[in-house]
């Protein structure tokens, strides 16, 4: 194993790194080394991010993203005007972003006792951006969910692999690695998903994605709660819509690929074509649940989607390995699903579609 270095004041170094390459008019920067990332760089429109053989670390007990776009969390950010556009962080060689050790901010915890919300948890949390790239990372750690995005789009996000955290604490304060489903309540950092695109994110390719995740490795969540409110954006439709996503081989506690609208968001005009279930190879977890898995019984926004408003999916070449290799709830029209095969005892699907909810 290799033991990395790492400097101090990461933050600072890449934020004047940037600032360096606006202000000579490349607006291109490249990043080598080893940091320890304390607060979260702004990164600005018509700009390329070069993560060159370098690992970047979340500071011990810090509330912050890694990287967040130029106008995120502004007044200005929330309107079409504020629109940021043409960011991508390209990964060369090894390059990591890494949560490192928990900092204890959760779903449970947030907005208590001076905590802040959750979404300060996410490496990367790119809001109202039109064109962006983010690949050959890792994702290493996550402290929440890894890339999240809200009313982003005309993107790219390929040849990322993930490694959450698979750490547990037994009733007696004991530490141990491997998950179980049967002591879910011991999971350190629940919720770890790897890729969430959120309302209003429209025109996405994501491919090649690899590695484990705790809960969900892609999830496609179209919800209207604290999240979307405290991001939306004033003039921009909130459908999450003509998404790709391509050639995913993953180990998800959870599921790989998870589509979910709720409460007035439209989801639609989606295509997933390549899942490949790799929990069985996966030294993180006892067994996965799904490989696909559209819908929910559970109310998570305000009502339930109806056929309206969930429509258009196509789901194809998926090979389960876990429970379930696609599960099916709510009400849609016009999912189209072939080239779904099944091993390791995992059953084709679970059917739990419904017109009316009780």
């Amino acid at each position: 194993m290799i033991c990395h270095t790492f400097e101090l004041n990461g933050s600072k170094y890449i934020t004047a790194l940037i600032e360096e390459a606006v202000k000579n008019k490349t607006r291109t920067a490249a990043v080598h080394g080893n940091w320890i990332i304390d607060t979260a760089i702004r990164i600005p429109s018509n700009f390329t991010l070069i993560l060159e053989n370098c690992h970047l670390r979340m500071a011990d007990n810090c509330f912050s993203n890694l990287f967040v776009n130029e106008h995120h969390d502004t007044e200005l950010g929330r309107t079409t005007a504020g629109t940021d556009r043409n960011i991508s962080i390209i990964g060369r060689g090894e390059a990591i972003l890494d949560g490192g050790e928990y900092n204890g901010l959760s779903e449970k915890t947030q907005l208590k006792d001076g905590m802040p919300p959750i979404w300060k948890n996410n490496l990367v949390l790119f809001t109202n951006v039109d064109g962006f790239q983010i690949s050959g990372i890792s994702c290493r750690n996550q402290r929440w969910w890894a890339l999240n995005f809200i009313y982003c789009s005309n993107g790219y996000l390929g040849n990322i692999d993930f490694c959450a955290n698979d750490t547990a604490i037994d009733a007696d304060g004991n530490a141990y690695h491997g998950l179980l489903r049967r002591k879910y309540a011991e999971i350190l950092v629940k919720n770890a998903d790897g890729i969430d695109l959120r309302q209003g994110c429209h025109d996405i390719v994501i491919e090649n994605i690899s590695g484990f995740t705790e809960d969900d490795t892609i999830a496609l969540t179209g919800l209207n709660g604290n999240l979307e409110q405290t991001f939306s954006v004033s003039g921009l439709p909130s459908d999450i819509c003509n998404v790709t996503v391509k050639n995913v081989k993953a180990a998800a506690f959870c599921t790989i690929v998870r589509l979910l609208n709720q409460g007035d968001v439209k989801l639609h005009d989606i295509m997933i074509d390549g899942v490949y279930d790799m929990s069985p190879e996966s030294p993180h977890f006892d067994r996965g649940l799904y490989a696909v898995r559209v819908g929910d019984t559970n109310l998570y926004g305000t009502r339930h989607a109806t056929k309206e408003e969930t429509y258009n999916i196509t789901i194809k070449n998926v090979v389960g390995r876990s429970q379930y290799a696609v599960s099916l709830a709510g009400d849609m029209q016009r999912l189209v699903m072939y080239g779904i095969e099944c091993h390791n005892n995992c059953k084709m699907l679970l059917d739990e579609r419904i017109k009316t909810y009780g």
